[in-house]
C-alpha cells in the first residue's frame, strides 16, 4: 500500500510519563558510557560507545540501535501472541483465525517455495496480452485497485483549504528505486547501484516468467524499464519540493485533471475506481501529471508492459518463494541499504501480519503489554510539556503578540492520542484464506483501496489514527493537528518508572517535545489550529523563524557524513527543528520539575542537567552501515542519529553549560551562533 508519507512526520523514538515518588536510580546505565571520550569532543561517543560495544550490529540489520533494538523485543512480543492464536482452532471468519490463518499460509515456506511464480501468473498474463492503450489503461486501474501504483497514486488525504474533509490526492508514483536521484546522479555509488538494478530487473523477469510470456530476452525488458522509469524520475518533483505543502496543494476540478493528461482517460480511471461522482480532488505534482501523459503516449507499448510487469513482481516478491525473496533482498537489502542476511522469516511474517490486521493484533497488544494506567500518566506529563511550550511561546522575543495568539490558539487546540484508539477497527469482510500468501496480500491491499476510497468526500474521522498501537514510533499530523503515542513506545528503555526524573524527561519528555514542537516547524507552522493550510503569521515573524531556522539548514548542510557527502539540511529542517524544540522544552520543564523537589541534584556522579543529556544521547546509540548512510541521506528526513546528538546539541546553550564545554572543544558553539527557535 503506497505509504502517505506527506503529512504523518513520525520520530523514531518513544515516550512515557514521569513519575512522582522517590527515585531508587538515576536511569543512567554507567555500562553505557565510554569514558575514554571526552564529552566536549564526541558526546554521542561518550554518551553511547559502551551501548554500541555490549550491542554488535547484527547481520540482519543496515541499522542497529536502541530503536530497533526496542522494535526487534516488540516484534518478539507480537510473534508470541500471533503464534498462540496459530496454535489453536478458532472460529472460521473470526479475526482470531483470519491472524493465524495469514500468519501460518506466511509460514509455509514448503508450500511457497512449490508454488513459484504460480501466484504471480494470473496478473502478468492479463499484462502480457494488453495490446491496445484502453487494455493498458484497464490493466493499471487494476493494479491500482490492489494497491500497486505504477506511474500514479490516488489516495484519500484532507483537503487542506477545509481539513475537515477528506478528498481525492493523485501523486506520483512508480519508481523500483524509490528515489529519483538514484536515476539522475552519476557519481560512482549511484551508477553501480544502477547496475545492479539491471541485474535485478533481468533476474526477477526470468524468474517470474514474464520474459516467455511476451518472448522477449529478460536483458531487453530490464532496460526498457530503467529507461522508462528514468524518464518519470526527470518529471518527479524533487525531494525538497515535496515538503512544501504549498507546492504540494493543487485542488483542480475534475475536467483540469483530464486537461493536464489527455493521453490517459482520467475520467474513465476514476468511474472505475469507485468514484463516479468526483467533481475536484488535488493534484500533488501537476507538472509530473502533465509529463507522464506525454511518456505514456510516447513509449513502446511493450516498454510500459514490462514497466507495469515489474511493478506487479516487486510489489509480491516478499511473498513468494525463497528465489523471489533471496533476489529482492539481494538488491533491496545488501545493494541499497548493506544488509548482510535476510531477516528471519517468522519477522517478516509478523511485520506482514501487522500490516495487514495492524489494529486487530494491537486489541491483543494493548491487553497483554499495556496498562491503562499508563495511558493516563501520559496525558499529565503530555499536558506538562504543553504548558511549557506555551511559556517559550510567550517570552519568544522575535514574535509580536498577534502571531503568539494565533499559536496559543494552536497548541491549546493539539488532539492528543495516546496508548490504542479508542475505536477498534472491523476487518470482517476481509477474506484471509489458505490459496497463496500473495492472494491474500492483495485481497488486503484490496480491502485498504476500497476503505481509503470510502473516505474521499466524506468528514474526516479525526479518531482514526495513522499507527496500530503496537508500533514503535510516534507522530504528528497537521491537518488534524494531533499528537500520537502508540503503546508500544510506553516502555522500556525509554521509559523507566524507577528511575529519576531527569532522565526521563531527557528521553520520554524530549520525544513530546518534538512531536508538539513539529506543529510549529517549517511545514507545521503553515497549518493553523483547524489544521487548514493558512497564513497565519505576521510578515516580521515569518522572516524571523526563516532566519533562525536557516542557521539549522546551514549548519547541518556542513556535517560530512562520509568522505565527501555531506548532510542535507534543508530536507531534514523539519526533524532538525523539532529535536532542537523537544531539547528546549523538555529541559525547561525539567527545571521546573528540579525546583520543585521531584528530582534528583547528583546521582551517579551526575547533575540532573548532565542526566538529562546523556539521556538523550542514549537513545541514538546505533551502528549503522555505509551504505544507509548514503541511502538514509537522499531518502530520510531525519538526520542521522549520530548527528541528531553531536549537530543538535551544540545549539542547546543548557547542554554548553552543562558538560562545562570551552572554545575550542569539538562540541562547543557560541551562544551567537545557535539557532534559537522554540
Amino acid at each position: 500500500m503506497m505509504k502517505k508519507i506527506l503529512l504523518l512526520t513520525s520520530l523514531f523514538i518513544m515516550i512515557s510519563s514521569a513519575c512522582s515518588h522517590t527515585p531508587k536510580v538515576s536511569g543512567i546505565d554507567m555500562s553505557n558510557i565510554d569514558t575514554t571520550v571526552r564529552p566536549s569532543d564526541d558526546f554521542f561517543q561518550y554518551a553511547c560507545g559502551g551501548w554500541m560495544a555490549k550491542n554488535p550490529m547484527k547481520a540482519e540489520h543496515a541499522r542497529y540501535g536502541s530503536f530497533d533494538k526496542l522494535r526487534d523485543e516488540n516484534t518478539k512480543q507480537v510473534n508470541d501472541l500471533i503464534q498462540e492464536l496459530a496454535a489453536k482452532t478458532s472460529a472460521a471468519g473470526s479475526v482470531a483465525a483470519q491472524i493465524a490463518t495469514l500468519y501460518n499460509v506466511g509460514m509455509d515456506s514448503v508450500t511457497l517455495n512449490r508454488q513459484g511464480a504460480e501466484p504471480l501468473l494470473p496478473l502478468l498474463e492479463k499484462v502480457a496480452t494488453a495490446n491496445t492503450p484502453a487494455q493498458i489503461a484497464e490493466q493499471i486501474i487494476a493494479l491500482h485497485r490492489q494497491a500497486i501504483y505504477p506511474f500514479f497514486g490516488l489516495f484519500a488525504e484532507a483537503d487542506f483549504s477545509n481539513s475537515k474533509m477528506d478528498i481525492a490526492w493523485l501523486f506520483q508514483a512508480g519508481l523500483g528505486m524509490g528515489e529519483r536521484d538514484y536515476y539522475l546522479d552519476n557519481d560512482d555509488q549511484t551508477k553501480d547501484i544502477r547496475t545492479r538494478y539491471i541485474t535485478l530487473l533481468t533476474n526477477m523477469f526470468r524468474l517470474s516468467t514474464y520474459d516467455r510470456l511476451v518472448n522477449a530476452r529478460p536483458e531487453q525488458l530490464a532496460k526498457a524499464v530503467l529507461s522508462l522509469e528514468t524518464q518519470l524520475a526527470e518529471a518527479f518533483m524533487t525531494r525538497h519540493d515535496l515538503r512544501d505543502p504549498q507546492k504540494m496543494f493543487n485542488k483542480k476540478a475534475i475536467d483540469e485533471v483530464i486537461a493536464l493528461a489527455p493521453e490517459f482517460d482520467f475520467g474513465a480511471y476514476f468511474r472505475a475506481m469507485g468514484l463516479p461522482e468526483l467533481q475536484s480532488l488535488n493534484v500533488g505534482q501537476p507538472d509530473y501529471i502533465k509529463a507522464f501523459g506525454t511518456i505514456l503516449a510516447a513509449a513502446e507499448p511493450d516498454a510500459v508492459k514490462a514497466y507495469l510487469a515489474w511493478n506487479i513482481i516487486r510489489e509480491s516478491a516478499p511473498y513468494l518463494s525463497d528465489a523471489f525473496v533471496d533476489e529482492n533482498f539481494e538488491f533491496y537489502g545488501r545493494t541499497m541499504s548493506g544488509m548482510q542476511e535476510l531477516r528471519p522469516r517468522w519477522k517478516r511474517v509478523v511485520d506482514n501480519v501487522n500490516n495487514v490486521l495492524g489494529e486487530a493484533v494491537g486489541q491483543l497488544y494493548v491487553v497483554k503489554y499495556f496498562p491503562p494506567a499508563a495511558k493516563e500518566r501520559m496525558l499529565k506529563l503530555v499536558k506538562n510539556l504543553q504548558e511549557t511550550l506555551g511559556e517559550r511561546i510567550q517570552a519568544a522575543s522575535w514574535m509580536d503578540n498577534q502571531t503568539k495568539e494565533k499559536a496559543m490558539e494552536k497548541l491549546a487546540t493539539f488532539h492528543i492520542k495516546i496508548g490504542y484508539p479508542d475505536k477498534w477497527r472491523d476487518y470482517s469482510s476481509l477474506e484471509i484464506k489458505d490459496d497463496s500468501y500473495l492472494a491474500n496480500i492483495l485481497r488486503s491491499n484490496a480491502f485498504e483501496v476500497d476503505y481509503m476510497l470510502h473516505k474521499i468526500d466524506r468528514p474526516k474521522d479525526i479518531d482514526e489514527w495513522g499507527m496500530t498501537p503496537q508500533t514503535v514510533n510516534a507522530y504528528y499530523n497537521p491537518t488534524t493537528n494531533e499528537i500520537c503515542f502508540p503503546a508500544a513506545i510506553l516502555q522500556p528503555p525509554f521509559f523507566m518508572a524507577d528511575a529519576d526524573n531527569a532522565a526521563n524527561y531527557g528521553a520520554i519528555g524530549v520525544v513530546i517535545g518534538h512531536e508538539m514542537t513539529h506543529g510549529f516547524d517549517d511545514q507545521g507552522r503553515q497549518y493553523d489550529q483547524d489544521g487548514n493550510l493558512h497564513d497565519w503569521w505576521q510578515p516580521t515573524d515569518a522572516e524571523n523563524f526563516e532566519q533562525r531556522a536557516q542557521v539549522l539548514v546551514d549548519y547541518f548542510n556542513k556535517i560530512e557524513v562520509l568522505p565527501g557527502t555531506f548532510a542535507d539540511g534543508k530536507y531534514t529542517l523539519g526533524e532538525n527543528i523539532a529535536d532542537n524544540g523537544g531539547l528546549q522544552i523538555s529541559f525547561q520543564a525539567m527545571t521546573k520539575a528540579k525546583a520543585a523537589g521531584e528530582i534528583a541534584d547528583n546521582l551517579d556522579a551526575f547533575t540532573a542537567e548532565q542526566r538529562f543529556f546523556i539521556a538523550y544521547a542514549t537513545l541514538w546509540a546505533s551502528h549503522i552501515r555505509e551504505q544507509e548512510i548514503l541511502r538514509l541521506t537522499k531518502q530520510d528526513v531525519h538526520s542521522l542519529g549520530r548527528w541528531r546528538v553531536n549537530g543538535t546539541l551544540p545549539h542547546i546553550a543548557a547542554f554548553i553549560k552543562a558538560f562545562h564545554i570551552q572554545p575550542g572543544d569539538k562540541m562547543y558553539l557560541s551562544e551567537d551562533k545557535q539557532a534559537a527557535i522554540w
